[in-house]
């Protein structure tokens, strides 16, 4: 009978171990626990940009943009869509006098 207990004790011991590792895989619950309908809402939401949105190759001609501005900037041309007859300060009005403080440029909003 002693003979038995001596060699029980180590078959337990050695059987125990593989039963440890199976005790380390335990269950618990998770901080997001009960979030499923928010989750599944969040994964079927459209995607609310649109795809080209991301093409930073815009087809253009800077030269000619930069041009059309200067143009509609420029005083001569009545720039700005200003078609009064004191687009600048250097202008003159239509009895002859200088423009002056009277100009669009010198007004808020003006044609400059």
């Amino acid at each position: 009978m002693r003979l038995r207990s001596y060699f029980a004790v180590p078959a337990a011991v050695l059987v125990s171990g593989c039963a440890a590792d199976y005790l380390n895989n335990y269950d618990t619950m998770t901080l997001a626990s009960g979030d499923a309908s928010n989750t599944n809402s969040l994964l079927q939401t459209v995607d609310p940009f649109n795809p080209n949105s991301n093409n930073t190759h815009i087809e253009g001609d800077g030269q000619r943009s930069v041009a059309v501005i200067q143009k509609y900037r420029s005083p001569a041309s009545g720039g700005g869509g200003y078609s009064g007859n004191c687009p600048t300060d250097n202008s003159t009005a239509a009895d002859g006098s200088r423009c002056g403080g009277r100009s669009a440029e010198s007004r808020p909003g003006g044609a400059m």
